[in-house]
């Protein structure tokens, strides 16, 4: 979900803007309030849940403003209408609703097994790559191919995974970070210590050089 880089999204903020609660807004609290909306769509496309950080933003909102956290929690909801064509609670109905039509046919699980197996050429191939960071971009990539939630990807994942192998995915995911990821951090770690002893050798020496020849 990246609706920062679509070309209508200008259009929906203007929309937005001319809503009945978008017109009620200064222009730095409907930006404020636009903002928010957006991450709270983020969040429903990540889990599939959204009252939790709805709660959270809608109390710091009101915080500045002269709205209780009932009233900021209505305008973002009603801006989140406006701006993405549905309610927060329809886009995750509509997300869960996919999920639950997936087929697990072969052609499914080949795409769940390519989308798995591009976490360990991330890590193998990729510099200072964590199974935590690949396992994310993929399920996330895949929540796109799919229409997804990324928790739904990731649990499509996981579920393949131990059927076709037995094993855990993040055992699996944890194993190629100590056999990749480790030593680039370890080469990285020791490099930085020898940059740091050859600076501090070259301190010693200037020090020396300024303290002139010992009497």
């Amino acid at each position: 979900m990246n609706h920062y880089y679509d070309p209508k999204e200008g259009e929906r903020v203007a929309g937005a803007r001319e809503s009945f609660s978008g017109r009620l807004l200064t222009a730095t609290q409907f930006d404020e309030a636009i903002a928010i909306t957006g991450i709270l769509e983020a969040e429903i496309y990540k889990s599939g849940t959204f009252k939790e950080k709805l709660g959270d933003y809608a109390h710091a909102f009101a915080r500045t403003e002269r709205f209780d956290a009932m009233k900021a929690e209505s305008t973002l909801r009603d801006l989140f209408k406006a701006r993405v064509g549905q309610t927060m609670n329809e886009l995750r109905e509509d997300l869960a609703a996919r999920e639950q039509d997936i087929r697990m046919d072969e052609p499914t699980r080949l795409q769940i097994k390519h989308a798995t197996s591009k976490i360990a050429t991330r890590i193998e191939e990729g510099n200072k790559i964590t199974f935590n960071r690949a396992f994310a971009e993929n399920a996330q990539d895949l929540a796109t191919e799919f229409g997804i939630t990324n928790a739904g990807a990731k649990r499509l994942m996981s579920e393949v995974h131990e059927d076709e192998t037995g094993g855990q995915l993040y055992d699996w995911g944890k194993d190629l970070e100590e056999k990749y990821y480790r030593p680039q951090i370890e080469a990285e770690k020791a490099e930085r210590q020898a940059q740091g002893r050859t600076k501090s050798r070259s301190s010693q020496t200037k020090k020396r050089a300024m303290a002139g020849p010992s009497r």
